[in-house]
């Protein structure tokens, strides 16, 4: 039997939860489990359903979306994040990145593309809007001393890691990686555990951005 995606809705705006569980318990293989009303109840919530994903508002009371990301993944048994908002400032953008979340996307996104972004990064594959990461990258290009220090990271990782984490930045799932480099899965698994590591980051989207910081994508 197929396992079940348990997902925590966070969101100040009790409509927008209501519509989000409709969409989502409606999705095969997706069930939500519980609601929050802002970062704080987000803590409790987690402590008590135990979500595979957390889909995340930004702007609430009391604790915001960033820090309850921060928070959430810090945690020794973390969900995964992905933060849901109308906010696409580039602020938002890279901090909800740099808390630890695993996708970034806008309220106005189609539900079919909200239902896969809860499927993949629940299956370890980030997810950001198209236009979010265009910014994104934008914004982390231009940043002064970006480009050295992401280089100088990735100079510690030996040359099939290298390969792995540039194949990671092009957005390849586990699979695709593994066909395109000869790989088992198994080894794709450990290179991107022992990329993570040796880089001192969270997930595959900090990944990509410390690739493109680099010029290397």
């Amino acid at each position: 039997m197929a396992r079940v995606i348990r997902v925590l809705l966070v969101d100040d705006d009790a409509m927008v939860r209501t519509a989000l569980s409709m969409m989502l318990d409606g999705a095969a293989g997706i069930s939500v489990v519980g609601e929050a009303a802002d970062g704080r109840e987000a803590l409790g919530a987690v402590d008590a359903h135990a979500p595979d994903v957390v889909l995340m508002d930004v702007r609430m009371p009391r604790v915001d979306g960033i820090a309850a990301t921060r928070r959430l993944r810090a945690l020794v048994r973390p969900p995964e994040v992905i933060v849901l908002t109308t906010f696409d400032t580039d602020e938002n953008i890279v901090r909800a990145l740099r808390a630890g979340a695993s996708g970034f996307l806008l309220k106005d996104t189609a539900p079919a593309r909200i239902v896969e972004a809860v499927t993949r990064v629940a299956a370890g594959d980030p997810i950001l809007s198209p236009g979010v990461t265009r910014r994104l990258m934008e914004r982390t290009a231009s940043q002064a001393g970006a480009h050295e220090r992401a280089a100088a990271a990735l100079a510690a990782l030996t040359p099939r890691e290298h390969e792995v984490a540039l194949a990671v930045a092009r957005g390849r799932a586990n699979a695709d990686i593994a066909r395109e480099l000869a790989m088992g899965l198994t080894t794709v698994k450990a290179h991107v555990s022992s990329v993570l590591a040796k880089l001192g980051l969270e997930n595959r989207t900090q990944v990509a951005l410390l690739v493109h910081d680099a010029g290397l994508a």
